[in-house]
Parts: structure tokens; sequence; C-alpha cells
């Protein structure tokens, strides 16, 4: 255990400088990327280490495994996120656990939220998670049907949209991929410009442990980074 508790310290510390390095060559500050940890079949003593080393954002896949590891959690100053795909029967049990849901993918989801969230009299936070690639494989809005259900998403009124997120698809090269991080900041700035009601464009979460500095380049603004950290995932 102790082994690997060195190995998170000295791998957060290398990502860290990178982001910020990133963040500096995209003409930004380091502060203005946020570095979230994947928790995703972590055991919850690496990451409580994480959470000493400075971590004050993570993100889980599953409604269940988060339910079942957040009691052995210190999450008193973290922020929690939910970043896998939601189905609308899970959305009661995890609408008042989270921060922010960052994986709408479906205005038939969002309306399941806004119920829920009106229903415990709060405003839910959310991402509308878009499929740049279009991959019949991967979760996240149909670009040609985005911007209809974008709207009718921000006319709820439990519902605060807070930005975009994406998983590209794998490419062969930095230049497949910055297209498609390029792709997705100009939606982010187009619907920014808009300012619609509900709506307040300030996160594109966008860039994972093999391709992070590529996104902050293109403008991400959130990083979600899990295997890097804590190594290889261990499926259970």
């Amino acid at each position: 255990m102790e082994h690997k508790f060195i190995d998170i310290e000295e791998n957060l510390k290398v990502i860290k400088n990178r982001i910020n390095e990133a963040a500096v060559r995209s003409g930004r500050s380091e502060n203005d990327v946020r570095f979230m940890a994947v928790t995703k079949t972590v055991d919850p003593v690496y990451i409580n280490h994480a959470i000493d080393c400075g971590i004050d954002l993570i993100g889980e896949n599953k409604v269940q495994e988060f339910l079942g590891k957040k009691d052995a959690l210190k999450l008193e100053k973290v922020e929690k996120h939910l970043i896998g795909h939601l189905q609308s029967n899970k959305v009661r049990k995890i609408i008042t656990e989270v921060d922010m849901i960052q994986s709408v993918d479906s205005v038939s989801l969002a309306k399941e939220i806004e119920r829920q969230a009106e229903k415990n009299n709060m405003t839910a936070n959310v991402l509308i998670e878009v499929n740049v690639g279009g991959e019949d494989s991967k979760t996240g809005m149909d670009k040609s049907l985005f911007l209809e259900s974008f709207a009718e998403i921000s006319e709820m009124k439990h519902i605060s949209i807070r930005g975009l997120m994406t998983i590209p698809p794998i490419c062969e090269n930095n230049a497949e991929l910055t297209k498609f991080f390029n792709e997705m900041y100009n939606m982010f700035i187009d619907i920014k410009a808009k300012k619609l009601d509900n709506v307040n464009m300030d996160i594109l979460s966008m860039g994972m442990s093999g391709d992070f500095e590529e996104a902050i380049l293109c403008g991400s603004n959130l990083v979600r980074v899990g295997s890097a950290i804590f190594g290889p995932r261990i499926y259970k």
C-alpha cells in the first residue's frame, strides 16, 4: 500500500505540471484548468490519499459504485461529479449526492433530472454530453440534434446547463484528435455567445489520461484523469 501511495503522489505531481504547462501554452493561467481525479474501480483508501494530496474534484462513472464508496471517502471539501452514462431510473438515487451530472445525453434523461430536482427543491448542475465523433458505441447527443435538444433542456427550470462534455473517438494521430477537440470548443463558444437563460457556459470537459494536453491546447478547462493517477483499472 505504501508503494502505491508514493506512486499516486508522484503521478499527481507529474500530471499537475503537465496540465499547468499546457494551460500556459494555450494562453491561460494554470488556475484556468480544473483537474478531476476519475475514481472508477479505485478503492477508497487510494482516493482518500489523492484527496490528502490536494485533489478537490472527483468523478465517478457508476451510481452504485459511488454510493457504495462515498461513506468511506473524505468528501467534506471535495466536489463530486457523475461522469458515466446515467439511466433515467437511477436519477433519483444520485441527484442529491453529486454536485454535477456531466453526462446528460438526451432530452428524456434531462426531463427525469428536472422532475427529481423539482421534487428535491433544488437546481441540478449539468453538462450536455456530445458524441462528437458520431460513434454508435458511445453515448452523447448526436451533433445533428444537439442544438434543438440543448434549447429544450435550457428551458427546464430546475436544471442549470454549465457547459459541454465529450469523449472523442480513438484517433490515429494528433491532427485528427485536435479536429474533434476544436469542433467541441467552437460549439462551446457559439452557445456561450447566445447568452441563454439557465445556461452558464463555463465548463468544457474534455481530455483524459491519454490526451488531456491536446484537449487543454484546444480550450478544455476541465480534464478527467484516472489511470494516469491510480494505475491501470482493476475490474472486480
